[in-house]
């Protein structure tokens, strides 16, 4: 279900030096106003120009969901709304955000380089946990595990517990784990029904013990990419604020 979504603050304390990339002027972004609304339709032009506000988009596959939402950016941009800077902008996928960042760059040039907050959910995630690791028990340096190395990890998390490996496979545990840090919830908050999905009852324990791992070894997970953002978040309201300053528009392609 694609959504743009705004989210009105104040203009941000500082500038990356990536808005210094961009030459484009507000002033000479807007003589492109009407080649890049040419294409739309009268629905499409009301959810782009719709920008004092939240705004949903709903509509099936191949309809130009993607392109209402990059023209909107465009838009945004070219009537000098905000910087790229102060643009989150996130999909699922590479191919999608480099879509993306191709659809905007065809439309405003040079000022889609300034835009260093759009990428996928994961490469945002990764971005800010690098620039707050340590408020989560990382160093700014970190690895993230591959599926591989992931299983590998967890494999002699069972082992350690005296578990029979056969009997418990890593990849059930992984895919346990995984869903629940897609929820939201750490090891303290799944809960004990859930936990018992996991040997007889471990499946938390098991966890804790995997995420404590991964600290030692300054590693995280891709789950970890989105599960710590959320709890850096949640538990620092200072840095919470600080990013909600930055951002002056939230627009997801989901």
């Amino acid at each position: 279900m694609p959504a743009n979504r705004k989210l009105t603050t104040n203009s941000a304390d500082e500038t990356p030096a990536a808005s210094s990339q961009s030459s484009v002027s507000a002033r000479a972004l807007g003589r492109l106003s009407a080649p890049y609304m040419a294409e739309l339709n009268p629905q499409q032009r009301a959810a782009v120009e719709a920008v004092d506000g939240p705004v949903l988009v709903l509509a099936g596959a191949g309809t130009g969901k993607t392109r209402v939402l990059t023209t909107r950016i465009a838009h945004i941009l070219c009537t000098g709304r905000a910087r790229g800077w102060q643009i989150l902008a996130v999909t699922f996928t590479n191919k999608a955000a480099h879509e993306m960042k191709h659809r905007i760059g065809g439309l405003v040039g040079g000022a889609v380089e300034g835009m260093p907050w759009l990428g996928t959910f994961h490469a945002i995630g990764v971005k800010i946990l690098r620039r707050h690791a340590e408020l989560v028990g990382l160093k700014s340096g970190f690895t993230i595990l591959d599926t591989d190395d992931q299983l590998r990890l967890m494999k002699q998390v069972i082992e350690s517990a005296g578990l029979d490996k056969d009997r418990w496979p890593a990849r059930q545990l992984a895919g346990l784990i995984d869903s629940w840090k897609n929820r939201g919830l750490t090891p303290a908050k799944v809960p004990r029904g859930e936990a018992f999905a996991f040997a007889e009852g471990k499946g938390a324990e098991l966890y804790g013990a995997y995420q404590k791992r991964l600290k030692e070894l300054n590693a995280a997970d891709f789950g970890d990419l989105l599960l710590e953002v959320l709890r850096l978040l949640l538990d620092h309201p200072d840095l919470l604020a600080d990013y909600q300053r930055r951002f002056r528009y939230i627009l997801v392609d989901e």
